[in-house]
């Protein structure tokens, strides 16, 4: 999986992100571990917005405490 750090956060909260989100490598991984989490770390609609780049491959949007997580799927 691809990591950037597109949000500016410091090496350790970039690192303690990436370690939790490395296992993740489906959507449905991805929202099985959003639905675990405590709900004051994610918005109420969990996933802000899907943006379709074309047929097979989709942006999910997540937002997740300060900033926004983009998964692109395929």
């Amino acid at each position: 999986m691809n990591f950037q750090n597109l949000a500016n956060l410091t090496e350790n909260e970039f690192v303690e992100i990436k370690t939790e989100l490395s296992e993740h490598n489906t959507l449905g991984k991805v929202l099985t571990w959003v639905r675990s989490n405590p709900k004051d770390e994610f918005l109420p609609q969990i996933v802000e917005e899907v943006i379709t780049q074309d047929e097979y491959t989709h942006d999910v949007i997540i937002p997740f405490r300060d900033i926004f997580l983009v998964f692109d799927t395929t």
